[in-house]
């Protein structure tokens, strides 16, 4: 072995000793099913919230209003190049009709947290962050040249203490506030209008909420939780992807018009990448649109989401989730590890979460809920919590 490489290997093997690896594994994908190494089991680790990547008719349909020579598979630019095609205009007009303000693509939820952010602060701002933020906000903020602070978990009491501190500095000319409106390890759901008074309480403060787990799921119409909570109007920044419940790729600001020109002019991760596929932008239009009508659905999961997360507490396990998403948490890593593969064995799928990606000790199994599962499927479950 190279000696240079040495040091990656022994980290390998850190990382193995505290059962920490990782690894891509072979999946075949069969409708609510995941087929690995021989067994079929019940897909309970997928973000298709909806269950929308599985309708293989809906597929059809997208397919029969496209005929093959209007299935662009590139755009071969950026958009401010040549890649600017009608189908991202039109999504965008799709976006900005059902939220009320100015909408921007970007290719995904990674390329939009570390783009936005950057772009719009500078020394004179403020982060203020949720200390459970996505990775991808986390690189964000430290690409920006903005001073930085974190908050404990919702504790908005010790976050108004940071605003009120942020107040009386003259240097301070603007605080970001960022938070995610569903944190997808926990499950729990964010009081977006408590924040929105904060911002309203203090001039400098705008608002970043990315909505990555809730677009879909959450609102009348699916536009996530600040429509649930009736503020999208009060959010600054209203950042979502479509990789989840939408079935499909990318990801969308919701803004106001003057903050989509300027990041159309200092976005790096905007200007410098090239577009997605047109094809995908006229799926996830098609899929935004076929979304918004499917209000039992969302009801259904809800349902489902409430009773599986009481079956856990019954079993005197931490289960802290307010959503769709159940983290069964076990503690030590190995236990986490152990109760999966004996889930897996009893036929659903579902992965052991490990520190980094969670605080020591506080492993878990996280389950994964769509729209398409049935109480009878999840039942037999219980007994293996």
């Amino acid at each position: 072995m190279n000696p240079l490489y040495q040091s990656y290997a022994d980290t390998l093997e850190q990382l193995k000793h505290k059962d920490n690896f990782r690894f891509f594994k072979e999946i075949q994908h069969h409708g609510q099913y995941a087929i690995l190494n021989g067994s079929t089991m019940l897909n309970l680790s997928s973000n298709d919230y909806l269950g929308l990547a599985q309708n293989e008719a809906l597929k059809q349909q997208f397919f029969d209003l496209y005929p093959v020579e209007t299935r662009h598979l590139t755009s071969s630019s950026s958009r401010l190049l040549t890649g600017n095609f009608p189908e991202y205009e039109q999504l965008e007009a799709s976006l900005s009709q059902a939220f009320g303000r100015a909408s921007l693509l970007l290719n995904s939820g990674y390329h939009m947290n570390i783009g936005i952010l950057p772009a719009l602060t500078d020394s004179k701002t403020l982060i203020i962050s949720d200390e459970l933020i996505h990775a991808s906000i986390i690189d964000g903020i430290r690409l920006s040249k903005a001073q930085k602070q974190r908050y404990a978990h919702q504790d908005l009491a010790q976050l108004e203490q940071l605003l009120i501190q942020a107040a009386n500095r003259d240097e301070i000319e603007k605080i970001m506030v960022v938070t995610e409106s569903v944190y997808s390890m926990d499950g729990d759901i964010t009081n977006l209008n408590a924040l929105v008074a904060l911002k309203q309480k203090y001039a400098k403060v705008m608002l970043y909420v990315d909505e990555a787990h809730a677009i879909g799921v959450y609102g009348d119409k699916g536009l996530g939780c600040a429509e649930q909570q009736n503020c999208i109007a009060d959010i600054d920044f209203l950042v979502g992807t479509f990789g989840k419940a939408l079935a499909s790729v990318g990801g969308y600001l919701i803004c106001d018009e003057i903050i989509r020109e300027f990041l159309i002019n200092k976005m790096r991760s905007l200007i410098f990448s090239t577009a997605q596929p047109p094809l995908n932008m006229a799926w996830t239009n098609f899929i935004f649109h076929y979304m918004q009508q499917m209000q039992d659905k969302r009801q259904h999961l809800l349902q489902i989401s409430q009773k599986l997360k009481q079956a856990v507490l019954d079993r005197g396990l931490a289960c802290p989730t307010d959503s769709h998403i159940i983290p069964v948490i076990y503690g030590e890593n190995q236990i986490a590890v152990d109760k999966a593969l004996q889930m897996q064995r009893a036929g659903f799928y579902v992965l052991p979460i490990r520190p980094p990606t969670v605080a020591e000790g506080t492993a878990r199994v996280r389950i994964s809920l769509d729209a398409n599962l049935s109480w009878s499927q999840l039942e037999p479950l219980i007994a293996h919590l």
